[in-house]
């Protein structure tokens, strides 16, 4: 008699960006031939990617989302290698980043890790501010450190130590910038653990920060901070489909609701899908929608997790404006300064063939607190941004291409008690066996976390798999054999 062959476990990722298609690629490759897995991904809008999307402006790539990962963090350049992307992972043609400050841009200094200078000359040299606040920043030489265990805001720390001047004008616009967050809510544990480190080793973020130049030093040169796909990274987004399989993801699939009695389902685009287990790889307020009814305690949890919207205006130059752009990367604006957070200066930091001698910038608009600059109408909001730029770098043309980008509700933010908060979810959704959340409303916001994060998530699904793993015809395993998959 014929051994039937073994039945392949079910697995369904709801949410089609990075941290979804981290997670389903992995559990494809954890699979094996005694103990299939068949995953399906489901993702609401028309492609995947989510904030990963590179776009066309004017016959150029540009990116309409992230734009790099984060080198020191190596999960997203493992997995560039993993997918056959060595040859294509870049590294900015320009670095070095400046702040608009009352005196116009002043360029942070050259060994700043967290924008917090590593030699006290660098920081009393730094132009950026008047000789009064820098001197304040010197007490941190001398303070205690703080006796305290629990999280504090990162604006809490970051004042504590250098006063409000440093804080404000020369850190914190880089740091809280990242997250589109208020410092003064943002999680110092959740977000920049290693300043907390600094202060309780050192005595100092002075001297920790001169500590960590020198390990970085010894240990490898003076390395790329970030890194990219050559032509956007969109080519990650496709070959990662690739691996996984297109069969497999299905777009404009929105997910209506999460089951979790009598075996776990999902029902999608008008149809019921079973599963043996779920992830939800969706922001962290559509995975509470779909887990109301089956965990309401998670769903609570998950609820509290706020958001800010962002955007950013695209603007290409006209040809001969290349040389106009100062030389580095771009610059950041302390809140409440100016419509535009930040700036890129693509065509120094990412120089693409396609640009010729354009400048061409990228500028970032809504935080915690200024979400009403995505209120304005595209055309007014191109030119503020442009009216910005040109008086920030002294760009004299108007662009002659442009385009606006909004990101609703895309920025998790990482408030003081965050780790505490997801702990707790996590403990929550444990009562749903079966059912996992990953993605950047946790453990990390940047592609490489988010690339952690999703195969992480995988490997839990693999082992839970594994635990509830049936002899063949066990009554769950044959009630699901009888339900279609077909749409």
């Amino acid at each position: 008699m014929t051994a039937r062959p073994p039945r392949s476990r079910r697995v369904v990722v709801v949410g089609g960006g990075i941290s979804g298609l981290a997670c389903a690629h992995e559990v494809l490759r954890a699979g094996k031939p005694s103990r299939p897995v068949e995953v399906s991904v489901f993702e609401a809008a028309g492609r995947v990617g989510g904030k990963l999307h590179t776009i066309d402006l004017d016959g150029m790539p540009v990116e309409a989302g992230a734009d790099s990962f984060v080198v020191r963090k190596p999960w997203a350049v493992e997995l560039c290698n993993e997918l056959g992307l060595e040859d294509q992972v870049v590294i900015p043609g320009s670095m070095g980043a400046y702040v608009w400050t009352g005196r116009g841009l002043v360029p942070f200094p050259d060994r700043a890790p967290f924008g917090i200078p590593g030699e006290v000359g660098e920081l009393l040299r730094w132009p950026g501010l008047s000789r009064g606040p820098k001197l304040r920043a010197l007490l941190d030489l001398v303070r205690p450190a703080r006796r305290g265990t629990g999280d504090e805001s990162l604006g809490d720390l970051l004042r504590r130590r250098f006063g409000p001047g440093v804080a404000g004008t020369m850190v914190e616009p880089l740091l809280s910038g990242l997250h589109a967050a208020d410092p003064l809510r943002l999680s110092v544990d959740a977000t920049f653990p290693e300043l907390r480190a600094w202060e309780r080793r050192h005595g100092s973020l002075l001297r920790g920060a001169r500590a960590a130049t020198r390990s970085q030093e010894e240990e490898a040169g003076r390395q790329p901070l970030f890194a990219s796909v050559w032509g956007g990274l969109t080519h990650l987004v496709d070959r990662l489909v690739g691996r996984i399989g297109p069969d497999r993801i299905r777009i404009d699939h929105p997910v209506s609701a999460v089951s979790c009695g009598g075996g776990l389902s999902v029902r999608a685009a008008g149809a019921d899908y079973p599963a043996d287990s779920i992830v939800l790889a969706t922001p962290a307020f559509e995975s509470a929608r779909l887990l109301r009814e089956a965990n309401p305690e998670a769903a609570a949890g998950l609820s509290a997790i706020p958001y800010v919207s962002t955007g950013v205006v695209l603007l290409a130059y006209p040809e001969g404006s290349a040389a106009e752009l100062p030389e580095g990367s771009g610059f950041v604006v302390p809140p409440g300064h100016r419509t535009i957070t930040a700036c890129t200066w693509l065509s120094r930091k990412w120089p693409h063939p396609a640009y010729g001698d354009r400048a061409v910038v990228r500028c970032f608009v809504g935080r915690a607190g200024q979400e009403e600059a995505l209120e304005v109408a595209d055309d007014d909001l191109i030119a503020r941004a442009s009216d910005e730029v040109g008086s920030a770098v002294g760009l004299k043309a108007e662009p002659s291409a442009a385009r606006v980008v909004r990101w609703h509700r895309s920025m998790p933010q990482y408030e003081v008690g965050h780790l505490d908060l997801v702990s707790g979810i996590e403990k929550s959704i444990s009562n749903t066996p079966g059912v996992f959340v990953t993605g950047a409303g946790y453990r990390g916001v940047g592609i490489a976390d988010c690339v952690r994060q999703g195969r992480e998530t995988a490997r839990r699904v693999i082992e839970h798999l594994d635990r509830e793993e049936r002899p063949e015809g066990a009554p769950q395993g044959a009630q699901r054999e009888a339900i279609s998959w077909t749409s």
